[in-house]
């Protein structure tokens, strides 16, 4: 049977593990609010650059650059992105490697 000492001591690392988990929050509150604005900040040069791309295609009266041509396809990219990891490392490890046991095509919607 548990003394009181071992409650005690269980308590106490509840508690920093509480305290651990609200700091890592607050990081990333932080890091998020960062990345929203840099998101926000970046809006007018895309939208800018979207214009200026659409202008200098309506120019073109046809566009023949190997990156607009048309292929096959006989390769498919799958870009796997994952969180970061802190305390969900398991979960970040653990479902990129379960990906690649389903077949690639059934991923793509053409196939």
């Amino acid at each position: 049977m548990p003394t009181l000492l071992d409650f005690r001591r269980r308590i106490r690392s509840v508690k920093n593990t509480q305290q651990i988990t609200r700091a890592m929050k607050f990081v990333a509150a932080a890091r998020l609010r960062r990345a929203q604005e840099a998101a926000l900040a970046a809006r007018p040069y895309a939208v800018e650059l979207a214009r200026v791309l659409r202008s200098t295609m309506a120019r073109i009266e046809s566009p023949e650059h190997p990156v607009l041509a048309v292929r096959p396809e006989n390769n498919i990219l799958v870009i796997v992105l994952t969180g970061e990891r802190g305390l969900a490392g398991a979960w970040a490890l653990s479902w990129p490697a379960e990906l690649f046991l389903v077949p690639v095509w059934s991923l793509w919607a053409g196939h």
